[in-house]
């Protein structure tokens, strides 16, 4: 069952579960924090960038995350000729709320994350999101160091994304809102030492994940995100499944020429003990089969017995073919696409 959302509505009643669960292609739900029926401890937001250039193959990810007793900033180099990656992150203690991070994906907003490690903003205002950013710590594969620079994403009023608003079955206050916006068109430049990469607007894209929540305790989570350009046009996917009850709506679809195709079931076929290893991706209505060839796994692993947290994220380029709500087929070749597999206990 897609059960498709098509008007504004509360996300949360008044006991604190979800009005009306099911997908859309813009945000109608309306977040309210103080709506949740939950410790504050447990309410997780966050807003999370990728901006990739497929032509100088090289990219970058934006965090900030609010998860109740940490907060977290985090900023990622990739460069995908060299297999290379160099991630800084910092942490603060119980942010509860204080890092601001917006109810609405869609508010005019301007938000930080500061410390000596690195320095992140996040300003959006209509048809545009701005990042400012820095860290003294980022090395490229090169050995240069020091990385500073500012990255402008295009988003159009009329510009689809995929939402879905779900829960657990276990815990129905428990929930996952979340918003991915694909196939922002990127412009702007960095600076890693004195080397300069820059960003073309015409084939380089950003996207953002962002998302408001209360988790329930232990999760694994699969996901793919692609946004590239195909023949002309702009080719989206975003790819999801294993965390909360999918029974409502799948966040499987096909963002083409700026419209969602929805998907239904997806399944990720990979080796769990090596994730470079090829990953081929599947749908029930057997509307996608793609594979992706890995370059690189951005691993991160924290084990603190009660909080624990194990995370891959790969990079590859992926090839196959996607079959849009018309029936045309899309044939893929060599696209610069993420996924992960994500292990969280806290």
């Amino acid at each position: 069952m897609q059960r498709e959302i098509t008007a504004p509505c509360p996300l949360l009643d008044k006991a604190g579960h979800i009005t009306t669960e099911g997908w859309a292609r813009y945000p109608y739900w309306t977040y309210e924090r103080r709506s949740i029926k939950a410790n504050p401890l447990r309410i997780k937001e966050w807003d999370y960038y990728m901006v990739f250039s497929h032509k100088g193959r090289f990219g970058l990810s934006f965090t900030i995350s609010d998860l109740g007793y940490l907060g977290l900033g985090a900023l990622c180099f990739f460069d995908f000729a060299r297999s290379y990656y160099h991630q800084v992150d910092d942490l603060v203690l119980f942010p509860v709320g204080s890092l601001g991070l917006p109810a609405s994906s869609s508010a005019e907003a301007r938000i930080s994350f500061v410390s000596k490690k690195l320095s992140i903003t996040y300003e959006y205002s209509p048809g545009k999101r701005l990042i400012s950013f820095s860290s003294p710590e980022i090395r490229d594969a090169e050995g240069n160091k020091g990385l500073s620079g500012v990255i402008e994403l295009a988003q159009p009023e009329d510009l689809e994304s995929t939402v879905i608003a779900t829960s657990w079955k276990e815990n129905r206050r428990a929930f996952y809102y979340n918003q991915k916006v694909n196939c922002m068109a990127a412009k702007g430049a960095f600076t890693i030492g004195s080397k300069v990469y820059q960003f073309d607007p015409d084939f380089d894209m950003g996207s953002l994940d962002w998302g408001r929540g209360v988790w329930t305790y232990r999760n694994t989570w699969y996901w793919a995100s692609l946004s590239a350009q195909h023949e002309g046009k702009v080719l989206g996917l975003n790819l999801g499944y294993g965390f909360s009850d999918r029974s409502p709506a799948s966040e499987n679809t096909i963002l083409y020429d700026g419209r969602i195709h929805k998907l239904e079931d997806v399944v990720f076929h990979f080796n769990p003990e090596d994730h470079l290893e090829l990953w081929h991706f599947t749908s029930s209505d057997e509307r996608l089969r793609l594979t992706l060839k890995p370059i690189l796994d951005r691993q991160s692993r924290f084990d603190f017995k009660v909080l624990k947290s194990i995370q891959h994220q790969v990079f590859g380029t992926v090839s196959g073919y996607l079959v849009l709500d018309s029936g045309e087929q899309l044939n893929l070749d060599n696209l610069i696409c993420m996924t992960e597999h994500v292990f969280n206990q806290w």
